[in-house]
């Protein structure tokens, strides 16, 4: 019995976290396991209301579940930043979810700006570290708004943070089983301290893996590469900033926003999966958003607890309604509703 924590949260999100929920309700049946839920109205209208963004409670709460799943945070009547870092990065942070987990796979059917390339040419993982880097809040601010203004933003790296997150990589490359080849994206020739603490583990940590080939690339020769030879990656490693940036190149490549799936990973905790895509306010409750994002965060989410086979299932689904079904990733653009969309993944998983 799987104890899965819903946040539907703003704009679009609760619609399309409906339609994942109807996928999960197909993939257990088929596959023969129970779950219950339970809903949290976080996000900008409960502040709105309350003036609270997250209760007291909240963290503990989240700590009792399997997983949290999660449609979207962002308002257009709340200003920028205020739910972002009081909901998702209180959470991340506060469940130690360290590994942000990006899958950068275009499916069949789906248009990408890349010339001549297809599937098989775009299928790999970003490991981003998740808590650490310029996002753990370090730094400060003097004469603010004076002429002699200066703002200082510290890049936070610890071995045990590095470290955690390179073996994540290591293993996830090694469960792939692909071309088994792990590349640590840095930029070693200016930030020398950084990323030589990054560097010296991950080579360190190499060691034990004989049957993963190590590599390394320059964070600028990383995005020249996932536009000009994405093939060449399988497993990409990096910090939280280089890791944000890269990984919305990687969606664009993959369809656009409306097909990127993520997850905030705490192996040996509580991890929380989202679509990567905003609210997107303007079309709310119209029922054309995609959902392909949010399903497959949703598998994402069976993976990680260990459903395999419902988690392969959902993504056959996926690759079978973009394949066969779909006209396009973007919303009002698909050729069918939002709830159609949803209703055509999950009868493939009962069919299946």
């Amino acid at each position: 019995m799987y104890k899965i924590a819903i946040i539907g949260g703003d704009g679009t999100g609760p619609e399309v976290v409906k339609e994942g929920l109807k996928v999960l309700e197909a993939a257990s049946k088929k596959v023969g396991f129970s779950y219950e839920t339970a809903d949290y109205d976080f996000g900008g209208e409960r502040y709105l209301r309350t003036g609270e963004i997250l209760p007291d409670s909240a963290v503990d709460e989240m700590k009792k579940f399997d997983a949290i799943y999660l449609g979207a945070i962002g308002h257009p009547d709340v200003k920028p930043g205020i739910l972002e870092k009081g909901i998702l990065l209180t959470l991340r942070f506060a469940l130690d979810q360290y590994v942000n987990l990006r899958p950068v796979k275009l499916y069949p059917g789906v248009e990408t700006p890349l010339k001549d390339k297809g599937p098989a040419d775009i299928d790999y993982v970003v490991v981003r570290e998740n808590t650490e880097g310029l996002y753990a809040g370090a730094g400060g601010v003097l004469k603010k708004g004076t002429l002699d203004e200066v703002a200082v933003q510290e890049s936070i790296n610890t071995r045990k943070g590095v470290e955690r997150c390179i073996r994540y990589a290591f293993e996830l490359c090694r469960k792939r089983n692909r071309a088994k080849k792990l590349t640590l994206c840095g930029k070693t020739n200016v930030l020398t301290f950084a990323f030589d603490l990054w560097e010296r583990t991950f080579y360190e940590v190499a060691k034990e893996y004989p049957d993963v080939t190590p590599d390394y690339a320059h964070v600028d020769a990383t995005t020249m590469w996932m536009v000009k030879n994405p093939e060449w990656f399988d497993c990409i490693v990096t910090d939280n900033m280089f890791g944000d940036i890269i990984t919305d190149l990687g969606a664009m490549t993959q369809g656009g926003m409306g097909i990127a799936a993520g997850g905030n990973i705490n192996p040996d905790g509580v991890s929380m999966f989202e679509p990567i895509g905003g609210s997107a306010p303007k079309y709310t409750g119209m029922n054309v958003i995609n959902p392909l994002a949010a399903i497959g965060s949703l598998q994402m989410m069976l993976d990680v607890l260990g459903e395999t086979k419902a988690a392969d299932l959902v993504d056959k689904a996926i690759a079978h309604v973009t394949g066969t079904k779909l006209k396009s990733m973007s919303a009002g653009k698909m050729g069918y509703s939002t709830t159609e969309v949803g209703d055509m993944v999950a009868q493939f998983v009962a069919d299946a």
